[in-house]
């Protein structure tokens, strides 16, 4: 393997399980006597370990995530254009609301379109990253001085599509 990791030092485990045979070798070595600084270094040594794994699973959710991607905001009245299934056809739907919350990171990262079908509110959450979201079209964009509209739900007729406050 070509990466150098910091986990391939030969004395990297050496203190994560942190015996108590090993405390006379962590004074000699870190001139460390109180026994939560001892802890301090066990921890460091197993975060040094989590750290990489977080590299992996960040190299990992890279190859997943979308590269090209429709900036939109909170606010933003959009056409999400979703792909479904049915038997062995495949066809576009468009859900077309307002974008009443973004949420998450990375892979992870969502948003919640919410639009007024038949007087009803409906609320939908797609994953942005997600192969079933084909695009998503800004239609309007929308000045919204909040990272969360909650306040659309308890609105009634024109006023649920109004987001300037």
């Amino acid at each position: 393997m070509d990466l150098e990791l910091a986990t391939d030092c030969p004395d990297f485990h050496r203190f994560s399980a942190c015996p108590l045979g090993y405390a006379a070798q962590m004074l000699r070595d870190f001139g460390l006597q109180k026994r939560s600084l001892r802890r301090r270094v066990c921890a460091r040594s197993r975060a040094a370990g989590d750290e990489f794994m977080n590299q992996v699973i960040d190299v990992i959710e890279k190859e997943q995530q979308k590269s090209e991607v429709t900036p939109f905001s909170v606010g933003d009245s959009v056409r999400v254009h979703t792909r479904v299934v049915e038997g062995d056809k495949e066809r576009i739907q468009i859900f077309t609301g307002i974008v009443i919350g973004r949420k998450g990171r990375g892979l992870n990262e969502t948003f919640t379109v919410r639009r007024i079908s038949y007087g009803e509110g409906v609320e939908r959450v797609f994953p942005l990253h997600s192969p079933r979201v084909a695009r998503v079209e800004v239609e309007q964009q929308g000045r919204a001085r909040r990272a969360k509209l909650n306040y659309l739900r308890t609105r009634k007729g024109k006023e649920a599509t109004a987001v300037r406050e």
